[in-house]
């Protein structure tokens, strides 16, 4: 039975209740169903573990292979998975099928293979030695910086070898003189893996396939690319020894159009499945208008899932969780990464947490008119992080132990968002196109001059002392470089709530510009702020050493307000199409923040 922390049962069984300009409760994540039969144009073909390659497979009671089955499956088609677990991976296809479980049965796919006790060598220093074939090698990314994190990062974390021992997965060490138990390490040289447990008493399980699936643009098995996305539902992918699904299609390295990317494989949709354990990412995903609903991504490296150059994407009643699991240090993790030009996509009512070593959810490198909204984001560092890009609303959702960073970016628009030991950060810096490592990447973004125009109103700021950082509750800042170049306020701010108990930070805010030789300062309050910037929240509200009435419960994390809190008439009035966005009226003001009042 998968068990979920207590804040997941009090998000699932309290938010339904309240506000639905926050998130709703859920459910999340997969939901287990039986599935009817897909309504296709053409075959259904059925498949199982123990499936005949040599059967058609059309017949329920004569399943073929999954193996036999992809190199078959024309557009239009469908595969059915019986229940069991097929050790497979590397299958390549290039149709808009679909993929789903039969009636109620649980199909998972693993990408590793048993080790039979004949495998493994006892030596005399009591370790066991076992030769394997499919090695996963694999050096840093050439923008790794070994001087900045060498000494944090060996290099054999970058590896994608995973072990696992009765379904636990082992932890990757640099030589056999550190095997102990929850451990493993690889000989490349001779092709050998040490472990500390005997397969005859175990179950241990070695990676094999570099993926699941991949959807190729190319030509194969005497088909071309017939620019649908395929369809997957309920199904289990894990174990897989760099991703579990590849979708493929044109990544740009310059500045594009939207009509230029996004276009070879179009419209794929992943909805209730589950996908843990990829010793990178869960997914790399290309092409406009898809959809991933109700999955759980969990157990991850450097990404849950990477969407690129992808326009119209829809990511809805998603859990993401525990990415970053090696502690990877330089290759700047998200749970899921929405990277270069994209174009609207919506990350809406999703659940984000256990992610203490990761970003959230990161729009990076010319992305341009996203939203985000109603969103449950907790246990991590830039929870919401939105970079080198142009215009995201971002709206009704919950930050707790986490926050969210605008760096470097043009219209970013905040509304009733609750932060709960959470920072808000909008930063610019000089880095522009000229001389930078990623060459192209700020081009795609706003200039320097052009990193303003945001937008803060009607945010609840609360911090009983518990911030991650020693930071204060709000960060507006410029580099002192931009200190005579860049005099304009970067972003507007009103009708925010800033709440500290006795225990709360000193400092409440840091800003810029201001008349200091650094360009910017910290305020212990937002008066003092005011003194020096009056425009910044005035209609603001600020309660420091507070003790009084607020939430309806702070340790069953229930985030509707007291009607007694002095400012649960603070809001102020929001855009019409941000009221659409987040099921408010436009008019009606009333609490600050993701809830209103019980």
């Amino acid at each position: 039975m998968r068990r979920f922390p207590l804040f997941v049962y009090a998000v699932l069984l309290a938010l339904p209740l309240i506000s639905s300009a926050a998130p709703s409760g859920g459910p999340y994540g997969p939901i287990q169903q039986t599935y009817a039969l897909p309504q296709v144009e053409g075959t259904i073909y059925y498949v199982s573990p123990e499936g005949d390659a040599a059967a058609a497979g059309t017949k329920l009671s004569a399943p073929t292979t999954i193996e036999t089955a992809i190199e078959r499956v024309v557009t239009g088609d469908a595969i059915v998975l019986r229940g069991g677990t097929y050790r497979t991976g590397n299958l390549v296809f290039n149709q808009g099928i679909t993929l789903q479980p039969y009636a109620d049965e649980q199909p998972i796919l693993k990408g590793t293979k048993v080790v039979t006790p004949e495998a493994a060598y006892k030596q005399r220093n009591g370790l066991y030695r076992i030769k394997w074939d499919t090695l996963f090698y694999l050096p840093p990314q050439p923008w790794w910086r070994r001087e900045s994190s060498g000494n944090k990062t060996p290099l054999w974390l970058f590896n994608n070898d995973m072990v696992f021992v009765d379904g636990k997965a082992l932890k990757t060490v640099g030589w056999e003189g550190d095997v102990e138990p929850g451990s493993f390490s690889v000989d490349y040289e001779h092709g050998n893996i040490y472990i500390d447990v005997d397969p005859a008493e175990h179950l241990v399980e070695i990676t094999t396939f570099d993926n699941a699936f991949t959807r190729t643009t190319k030509e194969v098995h005497g088909k071309s690319n017939d620019g649908v996305g395929p369809i997957f539902r309920g199904l289990t992918m894990t174990q897989y020894a760099y991703r579990a699904i590849e979708i493929e299609g044109y990544d740009p390295e310059k500045i594009s159009a939207e009509s230029e990317h996004g276009k070879d494989i179009v419209g794929t949709t992943l909805e209730h499945c589950t996908i843990t354990h990829c010793s990178r990412v869960a997914g790399y995903f290309r092409g406009d208008n898809m959809v991933f609903r109700h999955n759980l991504i969990s157990d991850t490296s450097t990404e849950g899932i990477f969407i690129l150059a992808s326009n119209d994407t829809l990511l809805e009643k998603n859990i993401f969780r525990r990415n970053n699991v090696e502690g990877i240090e330089g290759y700047f993790p998200a749970a899921v990464k929405i990277f270069n030009q994209t174009r609207r996509v919506v990350v809406r009512d999703n659940l984000l947490y256990d992610n203490p070593g990761s970003n959230g959810i990161w729009y990076d490198v010319g992305n341009i008119d996203g939203v985000f909204i109603n969103n449950w984001i907790q246990d991590s560092y830039n929870g919401f992080f939105f970079e080198i890009s142009k215009g995201v609303t971002v709206a009704g959702n919950v930050f707790v132990n986490s926050g969210s960073w605008v760096l470097n970016s043009s219209g970013a628009k905040f509304y009733n968002n609750t932060y709960v030991n959470s920072i808000m950060r909008i930063t610019r810096t000089p880095r522009s196109a000229q001389g930078d490592h990623f060459d192209w990447h700020p081009a795609s973004g706003p200039d320097v001059d052009e990193r303003f125009g945001h937008v803060a109103r009607n945010n609840l700021f609360f911090s009983d002392g518990g911030l991650l950082e020693a930071h204060n509750m709000v960060s507006v800042t410029q580099e002192a470089e931009l200190v005579d170049r860049l005099k304009n306020q970067t972003a507007t701010f009103d009708h925010n709530a800033y709440v500290r108990t006795s225990a709360g930070p000193t400092e409440l805010i840091t800003w810029s510009p201001v008349a200091t030789e650094s360009g910017q300062a910290t305020y212990a309050t937002l008066g003092d702020l005011q003194d020096v910037v009056e425009t910044v929240d005035p209609n603001g509200v600020e309660l420091s050493d507070y003790d009084g009435p607020i939430f309806r419960s702070m340790q069953l994390q229930r985030y509707d307000l007291s009607p007694a809190f002095p400012a649960a008439t603070a809001a102020g009035t929001i855009p019409g199409d941000v009221a659409e966005l987040i099921g408010l009226d436009p008019a009606a003001g009333g609490a600050p923040g993701a809830y209103g009042t019980w």
